[in-house]
């Protein structure tokens, strides 16, 4: 079983900016209707940016100390399977700033199956995360970022407001971006937990501070 009790190295924690305050939230609305909202930023000129983790099936040590020393928010999106092996390490996570949403129980494909299998998947992991930390999500993330018109009325009907895909991903400490070379006001930038996990986080805070923003919680964004 893992634990969360190791904490960064000193030349670790010396890469982490320091960010100024993030500015008083101003959240979009979604749309009313009979579908979640669907964003990859969120529309704003602010000068934040959000991180959001996926999955959870590695679980590094170091993870719940970095987070409580960067002080930042972020989004984690779990995946049942993932997390059943050690709840509690996320817990931990919640504890140091997290907060966590839902991405399916199995990590299916969403895109193209039928509403009762999405139904499933989308509300089954909503459900559980509830009773395992206390707090059903209001977000999702669909596996591999597919979605279909079904997907958007199954989270809608399970109780979530929007569901996301990204702008930055980052793996093995390096952030890629699907426009330019720079994180924007309002991008969504996407990790998962994997072994690189120390370095693609300070990777992704030292991309959010190169680009003169500070890390936000996406929760507070979306009304």
């Amino acid at each position: 079983m893992a634990t969360s009790g190791s904490g960064p190295s000193t030349p670790q924690l010396a890469r982490i900016p320091h960010f100024p305050a993030a500015p008083a939230p101003q959240p979009v609305t979604v749309p009313d209707g009979p579908s979640a909202g669907w964003y990859s930023a969120i529309p704003t000129t602010q000068p934040i940016a959000f991180i959001t983790i996926d999955d959870g099936w590695t679980k590094v040590p170091e993870a719940a100390a970095l987070l409580k020393a960067a002080n930042v928010p972020v989004t984690l999106f779990l995946e049942i399977n993932a997390i059943k092996s050690d709840p509690g390490y996320f817990t931990a996570l919640e504890q140091a700033g997290a907060t966590i949403e839902a991405h399916t129980i199995s990590h299916p494909e969403l895109k193209g199956k039928s509403y009762a299998f999405q139904h499933n998947e989308i509300c089954g992991s909503a459900d559980q995360l509830g009773k395992l930390y206390g707090r059903r999500p209001v977000l999702f993330r669909p596996p591999f970022g597919d979605k279909d018109a079904t997907t958007l009325k199954v989270v809608h009907d399970c109780g979530m407001k929007a569901a996301f895909f990204w702008k930055e991903t980052t793996d093995k400490g390096i952030v890629r971006y699907q426009a330019g070379h720079a994180v924007k006001a309002g991008d969504i930038i996407l990790m998962h937990f994997r072994p690189a996990f120390v370095d693609d986080f300070l990777a992704v805070l030292q991309a959010i501070s190169q680009a003169g923003l500070t890390p936000a919680r996406l929760e507070d964004y979306i009304a």
